[in-house]
């Protein structure tokens, strides 16, 4: 139900359950880290009812400041998280899970610009079906130019994405 291999794009169609398997990954994201973590939330298209999306469970985790990811980052290994390093990102931390990838987890500065940014994204296209569908053609016409590059396909997205978070 879950996971995509590296580099490839693959949308499925919308899943009720991946509700269920976000919400069960966040217990267990809670079991181990959740004295560090402020909130954390369902983000990305699979937390976009009725819209394709890769079968990958995206996840944001505000943190009260960014450092505090090294006080959890062995807890987070032990239940399957990997760090993905990604030097040119200094607001966030990102972790990933299962081969192929089945999760992904976001670490930010809760409350500043990049935490905001994800949850109107998510809040927006869950309110205005329109614009998730205008989203969910965009990929659709993405994953099929660049089924086999994720960066070209996300690049791909970019635009559509900060125009969206800028109306905030």
């Amino acid at each position: 139900m879950l996971g995509v291999e590296h580099n490839l794009v693959r949308l499925s169609e919308h899943s009720p359950v991946w509700a269920e398997l976000y919400r069960e990954e966040e217990q267990r994201i809670k079991e181990a880290a959740g004295e560090y973590i402020v909130d954390l939330q369902h983000i990305g298209s699979t937390s976009i009812p009725g819209i394709k999306a890769k079968p990958v469970l995206d996840m944001l985790a505000g943190v009260r400041e960014l450092s505090d990811v090294l006080q959890f980052q062995d807890a987070l290994e032990s239940i399957g998280y990997e760090y993905i390093p990604r030097a040119e990102i200094a607001t966030d931390y990102v972790f990933g899970k299962g081969t192929p990838r089945t999760h992904y987890l976001h670490i930010v500065k809760h409350g500043d610009e990049k935490w905001k940014s994800h949850l109107h994204f998510r809040d927006r296209l869950r309110t205005d079906p329109e614009l998730a569908r205008a989203y969910e053609r965009l990929k659709e016409d993405l994953s099929a130019r660049f089924s086999d590059s994720q960066s070209k396909y996300h690049e791909g997205k970019s635009q559509f994405i900060n125009e969206v978070a800028r109306t905030i």
